[in-house]
């Protein structure tokens, strides 16, 4: 009890909703109390678990009226802290993992109805047994939720063809701060019927509201498909290469992944079952693929674009998977060089976007200022280039002696951070393509984003949550 005799937040809570639906086991509260990362430890009041959206209703309006401040979390994979309570042990984590229920799927329409808590693999094996194809893909997709994918507008491989996860929506289901729901779930393709609030909770990071279902498009199954790890002498040769698998092949080229010799490398070091298709004697990969709904063989269009590229210097070696295992084995090097990294030593990452004309200059002048200003790390930098987005980290420098690598590159993250930044900036890019702001970049969106962005954010926030409940602290800061 508090002073007076009056209840506590928490035990308002759980009179009203049960220990069965708020949690406050130390063990349950220690799994979710930090990041993906490991750069922030929070100290959550309790867990909410509920199991409906009805109940999660009911809590937020509880919530609001005691001004108990609520971090949603899905998964947890996220890059930049956005589901981690803060240190003050007065937020509530959210987590929707009871509701996980696919809802309808409609394959006439195109479309699957999913509770937020959905992990994103099972939405992709619902769709494939329907015969069709939901197209997010990404690292975690075997733990991450829908809901989370949604907050931060994931992206993943696929953009280049499909989009990022804002462009897959088709309707939202969205718990308000004060309780009320707002239901608009219809897999229409064409509504112009006023403001289209569903891109508002999209890229939101939880600060707005809580989603806790989606109507989501789907497309037909791909029965064709073309895979090829091709090497390229630099950077610029792979957005010309780009250009030509589009010019040659359309809007079947559904990825586009820059990978470098030194992530190749690190695949290998650590991760035993790896196998590199080519000799490593580039700096530069390219690993593409082109796809279709339709029966014909595509190895053969990939094959004569690739050998005009080959022509032209463009590539210099490239090789076609020749079976379903060959094209995994290929996934496999890209999908793991974050594994890699992590296990190769401490890193400092950067997701950042740039136009893709601008994508090889950007490497150049940024990656000599790292070779140059900064001996403690290395540059690995990789990511879809078909959509401007790269992964532009550093690792730390092993130590000549006795393999411990040394801490000098994390003291100096604020410095190179800045510098990172401000090229990307100056060459007309964004410091986050896809892991959104969170708790990490709040300086950097306050830093980067013009004024009237910011004061035009602030307005929503404060319209759809006066009493700054929902995710305090992250995306614009504050409390």
């Amino acid at each position: 009890m508090m002073p007076g005799g009056a209840a506590s937040p928490l035990q308002q809570l759980i009179a009203r909703f049960g220990t069965d639906l708020i949690v406050t086991d130390a063990s349950a509260l220690a799994a979710v109390n930090v990041d993906h990362r490991n750069l922030y430890q929070g100290r959550a009041l309790a867990l909410a678990l509920p199991r409906n959206t009805a109940e999660v209703s009911q809590l937020l309006a509880l919530c609001n009226a005691l001004r108990i401040g609520v971090v949603p979390q899905g998964g947890n994979t996220g890059y930049c802290a956005a589901a981690t309570p803060d240190e003050s042990g007065k937020q509530l984590v959210l987590s929707l993992r009871r509701m996980n229920a696919i809802r309808e799927l409609q394959p006439l329409n195109n479309s699957i109805t999913v509770e937020a808590g959905c992990i994103l693999a099972e939405v992709q094996r619902a769709a494939a047994d329907a015969d069709r194809f939901f197209p997010l893909s990404l690292g975690a997709e075997g733990s991450c939720h829908i809901g989370g994918n949604l907050s931060t507008n994931a992206g993943g491989v696929n953009v280049l063809r499909y989009g990022m996860m804002r462009d897959l929506v088709l309707g939202l289901e969205v718990v308000l701060p004060d309780g009320r729901v707002l239901a608009n779930l219809g897999g229409l393709r064409k509504d112009n019927t006023g403001y289209d609030l569903r891109h508002l909770f999209v890229g939101a990071e939880g600060t707005l509201g809580v989603i806790t279902a989606a109507t989501l498009k789907l497309f037909p199954a791909a029965r064709s498909i073309a895979t090829a790890f091709v090497a390229v002498p630099e950077p610029t040769a792979a957005v010309a290469l780009l250009a030509l698998l589009r010019e040659r092949c359309g809007e079947l080229v559904s990825s586009f992944e820059l990978v470098p010799r030194v992530g190749l490398e690190l695949v290998t070091r650590h991760l035993p079952d790896a196998r590199v298709p080519l000799a490593l004697e580039s700096a530069w990969f390219v690993l593409c693929e082109i796809s279709s709904a339709g029966a014909e063989s595509l190895e053969e269009r990939l094959q004569d674009a690739l050998a005009e590229a080959m022509s032209t210097a463009l590539i210099t070696d490239a090789v076609i998977a020749q079976s379903a295992r060959e094209r995994l084995d290929f996934w496999y090097l890209r999908e793991h060089i974050p594994e890699a990294q992590r296990r190769d030593g401490a890193s400092l990452k950067h997701d950042v976007s740039l136009p893709i004309d601008r994508i090889g200059a950007f490497i150049a002048a940024a990656g000599s200022w790292v070779r140059e200003q900064v001996p403690e790390g290395f540059l690995v930098c990789y990511g879809h280039v078909g959509d401007g987005n790269l992964h532009f980290n550093i690792n730390q420098s092993r130590a000549i002696e006795g393999g411990v690598a040394p801490p000098a590159l994390l003291q100096r993250e604020a410095e190179i951070k800045r510098t990172i930044h401000d090229l990307i900036r100056d060459f007309a890019g964004s410091f986050s393509a896809e892991h959104g702001i969170g708790r990490l970049k709040v300086e950097e969106l306050a830093r980067y984003a013009p004024p009237v962005e910011l004061e035009l954010m602030r307005a929503i926030k404060r319209a759809f949550d006066p009493n700054g409940i929902m995710n305090p602290g992250k995306v614009l800061g504050g409390h």
